[in-house]
């Protein structure tokens, strides 16, 4: 707000500068418009190109007047604007320099390489739910817009091993690979992968060429936008219900359910037990869609006999208190 004053009292100054000096001279030498408003511009600026005609002794008069008042407003609008150049800059370096020092500290984060439409709303469903990231981004205009939002930025091409570096790759949780081309994706994740083999990969895939080689990059998982476009367009006329539901259980800003998947902790108070007697559905509430064990094999819609072990992963979909209460369980040897 008081940018927008100050700016407005900039211009209204300088309007009101040219607008006098221009009426003056066309009032009191009886020049023309256009040869006003030219000698108005190099008197007020102090270019000193010379007189336009020669002056009356009521033309001096108005001139001395109008150097008086007029540099003064043109001398105030280079300062400000300068003043806002430098502050902006400053504040800038600032900025990069605070995130910079936040990302030497972090751990357990997530790394989005590249801040386009898809890095850009996986960035903002990452903050929803609370979820530490860092944004890999070389343009520099969209470091500006990652900054103007508040994340945590790393600035550079994330191909390069500096900047992943910089990014505190060795201390991270997983990669998001979502850059301009499946080339870089493929670099990108070839270095992620030598300096933190067990990190989680995600990646994008824009050609369907590209996918086995993101695997081989060591990708985990390699999305394709236009695919589940199509697939979720499919969905939608052939069964939409089905499709709304899947909509609301995955939008957790919709309704307070999310689904999660919460690995079993070995010597869990949950491992040895069958499913009816950990008391989940019951005592939480919670729906167990699937388990996935520890040797690859899903179960879908697990009975209530099914044995829970060591290491299974547990596919949940409930209230998001209770699924951050199962989650501290299945980690535990001991009841909380």
């Amino acid at each position: 707000m008081a940018g927008s004053n100050r700016l407005f009292r900039i211009v209204a100054g300088l309007a009101v500068v040219f607008v006098t000096g221009t009426v003056g001279y066309w009032a009191i030498e009886g020049w023309t418009w256009l040869e006003s408003l030219y000698m108005t511009m190099i008197t007020v600026t102090t270019i000193g190109f010379g007189e336009v005609h020669p002056l009356s002794e009521w033309g001096r008069i108005f001139t001395i007047f109008l150097i008086a008042i007029g540099f003064g407003v043109v001398l105030y609008a280079a300062v400000t604007t300068t003043g806002w150049l430098i502050e902006g800059e400053v504040e800038k370096t600032f900025s990069r320099r605070k995130s910079m020092k936040s990302i030497e500290k972090i751990k357990d984060h997530f790394i989005i390489c590249g801040f386009g439409r898809m890095g850009s709303f996986v960035a903002h469903e990452f903050h929803a739910r609370g979820m530490p990231f860092v944004i890999v981004e070389r343009d520099l205009e969209v470091q500006n817009k990652v900054m103007e939002a508040g994340f945590l930025l790393a600035p550079g091409d994330a191909t390069e091993e500096d900047v992943l570096r910089r990014a505190n790759i060795k201390k991270a949780r997983g990669l998001v690979s979502v850059l301009n081309t499946d080339a870089s994706n493929v670099y990108a994740v070839l270095t992620a992968k030598e300096f933190n083999p067990s990190l989680q990969v995600v990646a994008r895939a824009g050609e369907d060429s590209a996918r086995k080689k993101l695997m081989r990059a060591g990708a985990d998982r390699v999305i394709s936008p236009y695919q589940i476009g199509g697939l979720r367009i499919v969905m939608g006329i052939l069964k939409p219900t089905v499709m709304s539901f899947l909509e609301l259980a995955m939008d957790h800003k919709e309704l307070n359910i999310e689904i999660e998947e919460l690995q079993v902790a070995e010597n869990s108070v949950y491992s040895g037990k069958r499913l009816v007697d950990t008391g989940i559905r019951k005592d939480l509430n919670l729906i167990i869609i699937a388990v996935k064990k520890k040797n690859g094999e899903m179960v879908f819609n697990p009975g209530s006999d099914t044995l829970i072990e060591d290491n299974d992963t547990l596919i949940t979909m409930g209230d998001k208190k209770n699924l951050e209460y199962l989650e501290k369980q299945v980690a535990r040897g001991t009841w909380l």
